[in-house]
């Protein structure tokens, strides 16, 4: 029996680049805020019904953003979710790292 070999190409680290979407840039930033918003929800154990009130969106919505389904939901959207779950959030512009590289938009967290 003949062996069957595959062809295995490293990722670049964004998937949604490696994926070939247009606006991979945008994906990336909407699951790092997602993410944030998720791990604060948790953190205060809050039920879906107190997030959907917090956040004035239908419960079903609430279920979609906790099972990053997010294309309702804008990065701006998501910023003020953070912003309602008492964390301030702050956005730094600096000068890319290599002229080269593509332009990188990241989510930090300050602890």
């Amino acid at each position: 029996m003949a062996r069957k070999t595959e062809k295995v190409t490293a990722g670049s680290g964004d998937v949604f680049r490696d994926l070939g979407f247009k606006d991979a840039a945008e994906r990336k930033l909407r699951v790092q805020l997602a993410l944030r918003v998720n791990e604060l929800v948790k953190e205060r154990k809050l039920p879906q019904a107190k997030v959907s009130a917090l956040f004035g969106i239908p419960q079903p919505h609430v279920s979609e953003l906790k099972h990053f389904k997010l294309s309702r939901f804008s990065s701006e959207r998501l910023m003020h979710f953070i912003t309602l779950l008492d964390r301030d959030i702050e956005i730094l512009i600096r000068p890319k790292a290599s002229p080269q590289a593509p332009g990188l938009v990241s989510v930090l967290l300050a602890v």
